[in-house]
């Protein structure tokens, strides 16, 4: 979440561009949330975790491919791009590539955001450092112009130009994105809610709160003597047996777990969250659709990976080309996620699939070999065809031709 000024107030949200600064969180809700909603509580349930930790480490650990384009279309991979290079190999000085990529998806499925400090030499980009999006606001200038203002550790203010940050966003204003873990508010509060109960009654030995009732009038003392006496019936993790004396009843106020139905506002709960985060909750553990875990669960796979984390890639991939490339270079290369990386077959599926294409001219053999992580084979390089596929045209004319022959015989 972004720290706010004066300057907030007269600015747009997630979903307006005004002049000023900008904020991925709406400006108004229907309702208080049912607890306290911040990245900390947040990412405490279990769902919105789960959501997040899919997210981020599927993309992270997604091989980068980088080709060079050809003057007819064609792409030659070129492992010695140096952006390539840097994002692969040293991002910067604290991370490696895992790890900066993780930083950047969890505040972009988080805050909706994710900003990058661009560090350049000689006009060549040397480094590249994630800042944390709670930190950073965005404001934009009366010639149009958008400023990055970064609250540093020790309360220090650092104002950054757009060269200065690579700024990926999710949908949103065009300039920042909309964040799912402010619109999410009202839903994770009643999560967080919801398991802060669960914990109370877990604390208490699943006792519920109460009043005790008396047929006459006690004085002060009296009163405080059977509080601490009595306490623990509706309290306390004893489980020894309590008596009441003279007449005394115990009438309970709280609703049970049951009357609550805290287990199905959980469920619900874990489903939302899942919706807000573009997973499919059944990725996420939630067994009660264990029906799923069969011939229907690489549908879903197939489907979150092709619906859900795709737009994110493309996103990044967009991002690249516009804010890291030199524009000369961004007909002449690019830079893409490995997606069908993620689409991997079975081995058997993959032979198939491999013989066909060799079968068919689409392959030669080491290209195919070279994909399943084999070294070259003698020979390999050579495209193949099989042998009994002939044009259409070609048969027709041997037809004829036979024909031709066995009328010039009689």
């Amino acid at each position: 979440m972004a720290w706010y000024n004066p300057f907030t107030w007269f600015s747009g949200s997630g979903n307006t561009r005004r002049e000023g600064t900008q904020t991925s969180a709406p400006y108004s809700y229907s309702s208080e949330p049912a607890a306290t909603v911040n990245f900390d509580t947040a990412m405490a349930v279990s769902a919105f975790w789960a959501s997040a930790r899919l997210l981020t480490e599927t993309v992270a650990a997604m091989p980068i491919k980088s080709y060079r384009v050809g003057s007819d279309g064609s792409k030659q991979e070129d492992p010695n791009y140096p952006l390539w290079r840097l994002i692969n190999f040293q991002p910067n000085r604290y991370q490696t590539r895992n790890e900066f990529l993780e930083s950047i998806m969890l505040n972009l499925v988080t805050d909706g955001n994710a900003f990058t400090r661009v560090v350049k030499t000689g006009g060549r980009i040397t480094s590249l450092l994630p800042l944390m999006s709670a930190q950073m606001q965005v404001f934009v200038t009366n010639s149009g112009a958008i400023e990055y203002i970064y609250r540093n550790f020790d309360n220090t203010v650092t104002t950054y130009t757009e060269d200065d940050i690579w700024h990926i966003k999710l949908f949103g204003n065009g300039v920042v994105g909309m964040s799912p873990l402010a619109y999410a508010r009202n839903a994770l509060g009643v999560s967080i809610a919801a398991e802060e109960r669960v914990g109370t009654l877990a604390k208490n030995g699943g006792k519920p709160s109460g009043v005790l009732m008396v047929d006459k009038v006690l004085t002060p003392q009296q009163r405080e003597a059977i509080r601490e006496n009595m306490k623990e019936i509706a309290s306390g993790d004893s489980d020894s047996l309590k008596i009441l004396e003279a007449d005394m009843k115990f009438q309970q106020i709280a609703l049970s777990p049951q009357d609550m139905e805290l287990l199905a506002s959980r469920r619900y709960s874990l489903e939302d969250i899942a919706r807000f985060m573009g997973v499919p909750s059944v990725l996420i553990n939630d067994t009660a659709g264990s029906t799923v875990w069969g011939s229907g669960v690489e549908q879903i796979i197939n489907g979150f990976y092709k619906l859900n984390l795709k737009p994110y890639l493309e996103r990044i991939e967009a991002s690249w080309k516009r804010w890291l490339m030199a524009p000369t270079d961004r007909t002449k290369r690019i830079m893409e996620f490995d997606f069908d990386s993620l689409l991997r077959a079975d081995p058997k599926a993959r032979a198939e699939t491999n013989s066909i294409k060799i079968n068919s001219a689409q392959a030669t053999p080491n290209e195919t070999r070279n994909a399943e992580g084999l070294p070259d084979a003698e020979g390999g390089d050579q495209i193949f065809i099989n042998g009994a596929l002939v044009p259409a045209q070609m048969a027709n004319s041997n037809n004829n031709q036979g024909g031709n022959n066995e009328n010039d015989q009689t």
